[in-house]
């Protein structure tokens, strides 16, 4: 009897909570510049959080490449200018750019990347965007974030 007690004690110890925040989602992007999601939903309980991206399309990442850019929504035009300039070597990002929370690398069809950033890079109160890059995407393929 004590062992049983013991044994639903530990399972119950070592068991995920109902109540845990999912710290990551999958964003879904195809050769129609439509990402799946409009909103991708950031718990404030993360420390970290991780967006994973699966281009659904077929056609190569040098015809319709896609990648998920997160950045204040203020900064999404110049982010979309300045990786425009940075080229498809840098994944449509520009180096170093301050107003980038977090990306991913610029794939094709089939392929999958991730990023994963600190949620308190995400300041309360600051409207965030997620977006492509690739230029001439962002105006279809482009929501916003939830801090929650």
């Amino acid at each position: 009897m004590k062992l049983k007690i013991f044994a639903l004690l530990l399972l119950g110890l070592t068991a995920a909570p109902t109540w845990a925040a999912t710290c990551s989602t999958t964003v879904s992007g195809d050769d129609a510049l439509r990402f799946d999601q409009s909103t991708i939903t950031v718990p404030k309980t993360c420390a970290t959080f991780t967006v994973i991206l699966k281009n659904e399309g077929s056609m190569p990442r040098s015809v319709m490449g896609h990648n998920v850019v997160i950045a204040p929504a203020a900064d999404e035009q110049a982010v979309i200018n300045d990786g425009a300039t940075a080229g498809i070597d840098h994944d449509y990002v520009k180096p170093n750019d301050a107003a980038v929370v977090a990306y991913t690398k610029l794939i094709g069809g089939g392929e999958e990347a991730s990023t994963t950033f600190k949620v308190s890079a995400l300041k309360p109160g600051v409207p965030y965007t997620f977006f492509c890059t690739c230029p001439g995407h962002a105006s279809l393929m482009h929501g916003t974030i939830d801090l929650q």
